[in-house]
C-alpha cells in the first residue's frame, strides 16, 4: 500500500538493497558493516535492549519520486493517516553487547536479512553518532556505540503485499535504536534518520495526521515529517483495507517512481501544481474535520498519481481489476447515500484501502460485508446487512478477489513495549 503507501517495499528489499542494486551501487562503498573493534575489551558483558512498536501509515496525498536518490529526498511533500497498531504494526529488538561477535545483524520475520545495504547502514551510522556523542560528553555511559547490533523484527501483516511494510520497518527500527542508545532526538529529528532508510517511515514516526515536508536544501536537513492534528483531533477516522493480493509486487516502488520521473510527461505537472494545492486542502479538511472535502482530495490524488504510472514509459500498473472494482464500489455508496461518506486510495499495489467515519461505519461496510462475509478480518457484529446494493459484475469481482480485509482506523505513533524479541542472553526469542 506513501507505501500501502507508494513507496512501501517490502522491508527486505527496503532493508536489503545489495551492492549493485540500485541506490545501493552508488552508497554502499561509504558504508562499512558495523563490528566491534578488536583492540576493545569491554568489562561491561550485559545485552542492553529496547523494543518498539511502529504504525503503518497510509498516504492520502502520495509520495512518489526522488529528487535526491541517495539521500531520499522526494519531488513533493506527502500526507498520511497514522493508522491502529492494534491491527498493523511492527514489532522491534534492537539490542547490543560487548560480548555480542561479528557484525550487526538483523532477523526479520525468522529470516536473516542482510544489512550492508546503503539505507540500513546510513540509519545505523546516523544513530551511532549521536549515540557516541552523548558518551563523549559523559565518560560513565556504556560504550554502546561500539558494540556490534543484534535486531529483531516481526510484522503482524504480510510483508511486500502493498502494506507500507517498510514504513512501519524502518520506524521501528529506528525508534528501537534510539531507545537502546537513550538518544533525546524528537520524532521529527528521528525522521530524518528513517526517511535515508524508507521516505514514508518518517511519516510512521508519529501518530495521526502527518506531513512530509519535501523540503528545499541539498543536504535533505529539512526533508523531515511533522504532526498535523493528532489521532485525539479526528478519532472517528476509519479504514477498511481490501486486501486484493498478498503476493509481491511486479515493479517495485523504488524502482517504479524513477521510471516515473524519467519518463512520464504528467509527472511535473502533478508535483509543481496538483499536490501543493491537495495538501493544502487536505491540511484544511484535516483541521476542519470536512470528511467529504478529505475524501475528494484523497480520491483525486490516487487517480493523480496512478495516472503518472499509466504515463510512464513502459506504463505501470499496480491496480488491476479487482482494484477498479472497488473505486466503482465506493463510487456506488456514495451515490446511494446522496453524499459523500467513503473515500478509495490505492499505494503501489492493488490493494484498496477505504476511509470512513465511524458514523457511516454500517453504509460502508454493509456494501462489503455481505458479498465477503467468509473473508477473514470482519471483527464482530461489523458484518452487517447490505444497505448499499452493487452491481452484480461489480460485486462478483470483488468476492472472488478479495482474499481479506483488515479493519482498523487511526491511531497513535511508536510505542515502546516490554515485549522482547531477544532474550537477556541475547538470543532470539522462540514464537
Amino acid at each position: 500500500m506513501n507505501g500501502m503507501d507508494p513507496e512501501a517495499l517490502d522491508l527486505k528489499l527496503a532493508l536489503i538493497e545489495r551492492p549493485g542494486q540500485g541506490e545501493s551501487n552508488t552508497q554502499s562503498a561509504h558504508f562499512a558493516v558495523h563490528s566491534i573493534p578488536p583492540d576493545i575489551a569491554m568489562a561491561d558483558t550485559k545485552v542492553y535492549r529496547a523494543s518498539t512498536t511502529a504504525p503503518v501509515n497510509i498516504a492520502v496525498v502520495k509520495y512518489w519520486g526522488k529528487r535526491d536518490p541517495k539521500l531520499n529526498l522526494p519531488t513533493n511533500s506527502s500526507l498520511s493517516v497514522t493508522l491502529s497498531q492494534s491491527d498493523l504494526r511492527t514489532l522491534t529488538t534492537a539490542s547490543c553487547s560487548s560480548t555480542y561477535t561479528g557484525d550487526d545483524s538483523l532477523l526479520l520475520n525468522g529470516e536473516p536479512s542482510d544489512v550492508s545495504g546503503a539505507r540500513t547502514q546510513a540509519c545505523f551510522r546516523e544513530l551511532r553518532a549521536r549515540r557516541a556523542a552523548l558518551e563523549a560528553t559523559n565518560a560513565a555511559l556504556p560504550k554502546l556505540s561500539t558494540f556490534p547490533l543484534k535486531i529483531v523484527s516481526e510484522n503482524n501483516f504480510p510483508t511486500a503485499a502493498g502494506l507500507a511494510s517498510s514504513a512501519a520497518g524502518f520506524a521501528a527500527l529506528v525508534q528501537a535504536i534510539a531507545n537502546l542508545y537513550e538518544l533525546p532526538d524528537s520524532p521529527s529529528e528521528l525522521s530524518l534518520i528513517a526517511r535515508q532508510g524508507s521516505g514514508s517511515a518518517c511519516r510512521s514516526l508519529f501518530g495521526g495526521y502527518v506531513a512530509w515536508r519535501m523540503g528545499e536544501k541539498e543536504d535533505g536537513s529539512d526533508s523531515k515529517a511533522d504532526l498535523v492534528a493528532p489521532a485525539s483531533h479526528w478519532p472517528s477516522m476509519r479504514a477498511l483495507i481490501l486486501v486484493v493480493s498478498a503476493s509481491k509486487k511486479g515493479v517495485s516502488s523504488t524502482s517504479g517512481m524513477q521510471q516515473t520521473v524519467a519518463t512520464s510527461g504528467l509527472f511535473q505537472q502533478r508535483i509543481s501544481t496538483i499536490v501543493p494545492a491537495n495538501m493544502a486542502l487536505m491540511e484544511d479538511a484535516i483541521k476542519n474535520r470536512n470528511f467529504p472535502q478529505f475524501a475528494e482530495v484523497t480520491m483525486r490524488d490516487s487517480n493523480s498519481f496512478h495516472a503518472t504510472c499509466a504515463d510512464t514509459y513502459p506504463p505501470i500498473f499496480y491496480m488491476n481489476d479487482v482494484s477498479k472494482a472497488a473505486i466503482r464500489a465506493v463510487e456506488a455508496i456514495n451515490a446511494q447515500a446522496g453524499k459523500t461518506v467513503a473515500a478509495y486510495t490505492f499505494d503501489a499495489g492493488p490493494n484498496c484501502v477505504v476511509y470512513y467515519q465511524e458514523e457511516d461505519a454500517a453504509t460502508v461496510l454493509g456494501a462489503f460485508a455481505p458479498i465477503l462475509a467468509t473473508a477473514e478480518g470482519w471483527k464482530d457484529g461489523s458484518v452487517v446487512n447490505a444497505s448499499v446494493k452493487l452491481d452484480e459484475g461489480i460485486a462478483g469481482t470483488i468476492k472472488e478477489g478479495v482474499s481479506r480485509v483488515i479493519m482498523t482506523g487511526v491511531g497513535e505513533g511508536p510505542l515502546k513495549t516490554d515485549e522482547f524479541l531477544v532474550a537477556e542472553d541475547g538470543t532470539p526469542v522462540k514464537r
